[in-house]
């Protein structure tokens, strides 16, 4: 394998003596900078992977010349300096992310920074001639070999020669909207558009003007014509997600298109015809949503003309290793290299619960792939939270009122996923209006 090569532009010579005695340095086939040449115009032909600069005196001209000739693309680079403020490193900076170490230098800290320079280096190089291959079978957008899977796979090409209506259920995460894909894909009506409409994200105000449109000055705001999903769908596949989240108000104007298969938009008069199949999903209960109150029991047996059942990825045994493979696969594929994972990395996604379904596997999977080196470990998987063994009980503090325990639980996940309120919702298997209500009831 060539070795990695490292570009050196260091005036000081004490500094360099210094320098050339850290082992890191000596791993690298060290492309030095000429005297009495500019170092940017050596660096841009020098075709080195990294670099090391030692910018003492870097002004506008130089900064220019990196902007001109590129000489930083694509290279992991470090600059040295008298730590002097100088605004001409700090832009270099901003516009190429590297590193910066001041005097008095910590050479150890340089030492392990082009310790990971070399490793990034050496496994740029390591383009694959041999990736990992996927096993998996495939239907439409979904993967899977397991029983239960290939099960789905015959009910969905069953239904998809009919116009029967179809309510998906299942876990967030588990792959109903490729369900929902799959059966358009499968259907007389491929052709047509497919449009998907995430009913817990729509506000009570606008979601008259979201499913069935608007016309100008129908409401403040409305400056013009609008199409709603209904007749964007026009002669295909309308996917109603998270149908469970709509305000039961909203439910009976669906109800009343399915029915009567007319609608009028908000601000018109003109009664519109829809020729649309409509799929629906919820990762609810649909008979537990009926006894809350979130689902009309009559919406319901009109959607629900061909329910199917989604199965969760615990459920789906060898296929887990198989996506995590898939995934891994796809990954080498576009990156061209050749990452493998540990026996002890794939024991630990075959033994976890994976609350989050396929969505989650594949997250974990693409962090890992990038935190890895060569091989995908243990370390490299950033899970949720550690697989709870048969049996094993969580244990709860005892008196405390259940409100303050499910603010606690948001407040944990959304701490763990950065603030970001969609996947959290995802995690806590709950909409995000939903996230959004109970936020609001403990501010």
């Amino acid at each position: 394998m060539p070795q990695p090569r490292l570009f050196l532009h260091v005036e000081d010579p004490l500094l360099e003596s210094h320098l050339m005695r850290l082992p890191a340095l000596r791993q690298f086939m060290l492309v030095k900078s000429a005297a009495h040449t500019c170092w940017v115009e050596q660096l841009a032909r020098s075709e080195c992977a990294s670099a090391l600069i030692c910018l003492q005196h870097f002004d506008a001209q130089q900064l220019q010349r990196v902007q001109d000739t590129q000489a930083l693309k694509g290279v992991d680079f470090m600059v040295l300096s008298s730590g002097k403020p100088n605004p001409n490193i700090d832009n270099l900076l901003l516009r190429k992310a590297g590193y910066h170490y001041r005097q008095p230098f910590n050479f150890d800290h340089i030492e392990v920074t082009l310790t990971d320079f070399y490793t990034r280096g050496t496994h740029a190089k390591a383009k694959a001639h041999q990736v990992l291959n996927s096993e998996l079978e495939q239907f439409g957008f979904l993967l899977g070999s397991d029983a239960c899977m290939r099960d789905l796979y015959q009910m969905i090409a069953k239904v998809a020669d009919y116009e029967a209506h179809v309510l998906v259920i299942g876990e967030s995460g588990a792959g109903k909207e490729l369900v929902a894909n799959t059966l358009h894909c499968a259907s007389q009506r491929v052709d047509k558009p497919f449009v998907a409409i995430n009913c817990g994200a729509l506000s009570a105000e606008l979601i008259d003007s979201e499913l069935f449109g608007h016309v100008k000055g129908a409401f403040t705001g409305a400056i013009r014509d609008h199409k709603g999903v209904f007749e964007q769908a026009e002669g295909g596949t309308l996917f109603l997600d998270e149908v469970t989240e709509m305000p039961i108000e909203q439910q009976v104007k669906l109800l009343r298109v399915l029915e009567s298969g007319e609608y009028r938009k908000v601000g018109g008069s003109e009664l519109k015809q829809t020729n649309v199949r409509v799929v629906a999903a919820t990762n609810r209960d649909p008979q537990v949503a009926i006894r809350d109150g979130m689902l009309r029991e009559d919406l319901y047996f009109r959607l629900a003309q061909f329910p199917i059942q989604v199965p969760p990825l615990r459920a789906r045994g060898d296929d887990i290793e198989g996506l995590a493979k898939h995934f891994l696969a796809y990954r080498n594929s576009q990156e061209g290299m050749a990452k493998c994972i540990s026996v002890e990395a794939m024991q630990l996604v075959r033994s976890y619960h994976w609350p989050g379904n396929v969505r989650e596997l594949k997250h974990a999977l693409e962090r890992a792939f990038i935190l890895a080196n060569d091989s995908i470990e243990t370390q490299h998987l950033i899970l949720q939270e550690q697989p709870i063994s048969e049996g094993q009980k969580i244990r709860l503090p005892l008196g405390v009122p259940l409100k303050e325990l499910e603010a606690a639980a948001i407040s944990q996940t959304l701490a763990a996923h950065q603030g970001n309120k969609t996947s959290a919702a995802e995690q806590l298997g709950i909409s995000v209006k939903t996230l959004y209500n109970k936020l609001e009831k403990y501010q």
